[in-house]
């Protein structure tokens, strides 16, 4: 019977455990439904925007209030949650507080206080957080995408970390032995007063807030799927896989790099058949209509996205009212992957064809041709993603494929071809206004 316990929690942890491992695949096989794109360039530039952005913070602090209070709770999860391990070493072996056997009352004592003290300032920044959503109502967080499951999934996850962090400072608070001992209770200390009158009460509440912890940590574990909280463990790679590129510097086209190049060569046929061996195959499809063109490191972005919106406030476009909104841009993006990842498990590993895409379906002609290709979006968001090489190949595939450009760009597009510039002028008469007085 003394074992059942331990087995228990053995049973909660291969489960919690699997169950994200599980998820953990789908995930990779939706981002690698991408195109291939080579992003292995310049490593040591890589890993120093990870170091920076990913693990510094750097470009959320741009913003003081918010970069100061996600800080404190990136720090508190991140180091709190060290203690997990010890939760798990005593939940598999039946020990209590394993480390004060191991680690000497100083150090063990310094890192309990330090996890106590965090754990308090995690609750005090997790409530700032929801005023600043709920009670002030910034008006980032209130667009129309911002409405229904995005509006809860930001707020549910403020209330894991209050639930959290109360059974953590509970647990020792309610710890005898651990109150006893005086050492690492620099918070706990305060609240012990309630439970020292009834022992076996206390022991109770204990253990209770012990197993609720625990399994709280799974649950929160595998919510992270279905959340926009998924960036705390894909913002790593993704400011790794970020483009190292200028932004504005657009990548060519191969066949249409060959196409002009065939043009400016006065030497050459453009109607010679293909050198014997070289096979032409299929022509590539121009752009992207659906999240099966767009390449990898683009599907990563969309499950990358903190859906902060830094990306829609920083938009010109949108704060003169246009329809665009970047964030919107990399939330479709994601929801359309995941709409096909359900088609590919439905259907035993293949994708049906279900009559959707991306682009009419999810994102509008409308919001793509408002974008001013900026990259104010690209600069503004704090873990390197990308919305505007997405609305490129979108607005590629619209010229290229379905000549669906607005008119304006038609007549510039033709004017360019016959003019050799973007203005209604023959070449020989491009310098009559030098002639005007």
């Amino acid at each position: 019977m003394e074992y059942i316990p331990n087995i228990l929690f053995a049973i909660l942890l291969i489960a919690g455990v699997g169950y994200f491992a599980k998820n953990v695949k789908k995930l990779s096989r939706n981002i690698n439904l991408g195109k291939d794109v080579d992003r292995s360039d310049n490593k040591s530039q890589r890993w120093k925007n990870m170091g920076m952005i990913a693990l510094g913070q750097s470009k959320m602090v741009r913003r003081p209030i918010a970069g100061f209070f996600h800080i404190i709770v990136y720090v508190g999860f991140v180091i709190i949650n060290i203690e997990v391990l010890e939760i798990i070493i005593d939940g598999l072996f039946g020990t209590h507080r394993v480390f004060t056997k191991i680690l000497p009352d100083s150090i063990y004592g310094f890192l309990i206080g330090t996890f106590e003290v965090l754990a308090i300032a995690v609750l005090i920044s997790v409530i700032i957080f929801w005023i600043r959503r709920n009670v002030i109502k910034l008006k980032r967080f209130l667009s129309a995408e911002m409405k229904g499951w995005p509006k809860s999934d930001g707020n549910i996850i403020l209330y894991f970390e209050v639930v959290l962090m109360t059974l953590f400072i509970v647990m020792n608070a309610a710890d005898v032995k651990f109150q006893e001992a005086g050492v690492g209770n620099v918070i706990s200390q305060y609240l012990y007063p309630l439970f020292e009158g009834n022992i076996e009460m206390a022991h109770i509440i204990e253990k209770t807030a012990w197993w609720l912890h625990i399994a709280g940590i799974l649950v929160f574990l595998n919510y992270l799927y279905f959340s926009k909280h998924l960036h705390i463990l894909l913002a790593f790679p993704n400011t790794w896989y970020a483009n190292l590129q200028p932004k504005g510097e657009f990548v060519n086209d191969a066949n249409v790099t060959k196409e002009v190049m065939l043009m400016m060569d006065p030497n050459a046929d453009p109607f010679a058949a293909p050198a014997e061996g070289e096979d032409e195959g299929e022509p590539e499809k121009f752009g992207a209509s659906d999240v099966q063109d767009l390449n990898w490191v683009q599907l990563l972005n969309a499950y990358t996205c903190t859906e902060c919106g830094r990306c829609t406030s920083e938009c010109p476009a949108n704060q003169t009212g246009k329809k665009l909104s970047p964030r919107k841009i990399m939330m479709d993006t994601r929801d359309r992957l995941e709409e096909v990842g359900k088609n590919i498990d439905a259907n035993k590993g293949k994708f049906v064809d279900d009559g959707k895409s991306l682009l009419n379906d999810y994102v509008t002609t409308e919001e793509l041709w408002a974008c001013t290709s900026c990259n104010a979006c690209v600069e503004a968001c704090p873990v390197s993603i990308d919305p505007l090489s997405i609305i490129m190949e979108m607005r590629k595939y619209l010229v290229m494929e379905q000549s669906a450009a607005p008119t304006e760009l038609n007549v510039m597009m033709g004017n360019i071809e016959n003019n050799g510039a973007p203005w209604p002028y023959n070449q020989m008469d491009r310098l009559n206004w030098k002639d005007e007085n």
